[in-house]
């Protein structure tokens, strides 16, 4: 699909975040790039409806069943009967359009996002996280969304490129084996961005799940949040850095 600088929907201009977009993508390039133009075209095809429910089958817009309940909050995904709710108002294209990116009215939690990452990493599976889970079956707290295999591995090929290529390279170094992940920047007016950086080690047999949140951090995900991914996947697969000895400035004296 080609990709462009903006999106012109009803006489507003929905712009890439490089305010030039990036020429013909397929999914996982789009992932890589993080191409605006590319999902606004999705959504702007699939309609609303569809995205919002596949939203709702990854667990966004409820609390994920953790031991924290009371402390949880649910997000929103945002529907057409929401909308009219909140502000007497019918749901418009640009709502979609902002809705693929996870703009918008979207509210979303890090753990969700955890949980979201998830599916890509154990394929095609949604978690319910605990705070303690040892010896219990995985079947127990695991449901398959109905994913087709196919596109499982487009996602997590996409991921991938993300770190090796793509928007997430800060993590794509020889102390973290075979990470993927995806970066995040979400518009929050008038205060500074928000940053997002989901990954997930080793590639092909996933043991660790990380998500990095800057509220209203500044800069892009793959700047902001993604090192601080990179700091506890290294730690995980590495152990804690060792302290340097202190070595004395002290000079000594002879006696006398």
């Amino acid at each position: 699909m080609p990709t462009y600088p903006n999106i012109n929907a009803g006489g507003i201009l929905f712009w890439d975040w490089n305010n030039a977009g990036f020429g013909p993508l397929g999914f996982a390039g789009a992932l890589q790039w993080r191409s605006d133009t590319f999902f606004y075209q999705v959504g702007m095809r699939m309609g609303h409806e569809p995205l919002i429910e596949w939203m709702r089958k990854y667990g966004l817009g409820e609390k994920t069943g953790i031991e924290l309940v009371t402390e949880e909050s649910a997000g929103l995904v945002p529907d057409e009967a929401w909308k009219l709710d909140t502000f007497e108002e019918e749901w418009y294209l640009g709502d979609t359009i902002n809705m693929t990116i996870g703009q918008g009215y979207m509210q979303v939690t890090p753990l969700q996002t955890a949980v979201m990452f998830a599916i890509a990493a154990n394929g095609g599976y949604r978690v319910t996280p605990h705070l303690l889970l040892d010896g219990a079956e995985s079947k127990q707290w695991k449901t398959s969304i109905g994913m087709q295999e196919r596109t499982i591995e487009v996602v997590q090929d996409g991921l991938r490129k993300v770190v090796t290529s793509g928007t997430g390279t800060r993590l794509n170094v020889p102390t973290i084996p075979t990470p993927a992940g995806k970066s995040g920047t979400a518009e929050a007016p008038p205060f500074e961005n928000h940053t997002w950086f989901g990954a997930y080690a080793p590639f092909e047999k996933p043991e660790v799940l990380v998500v990095a949140f800057g509220e209203h951090s500044g800069g892009g995900g793959g700047a902001f949040a993604a090192p601080m991914v990179k700091d506890v996947l290294e730690v995980y697969f590495n152990g804690p850095p060792k302290k340097k000895k202190e070595e004395s400035t002290q000079a000594t004296q002879p006696a006398g």
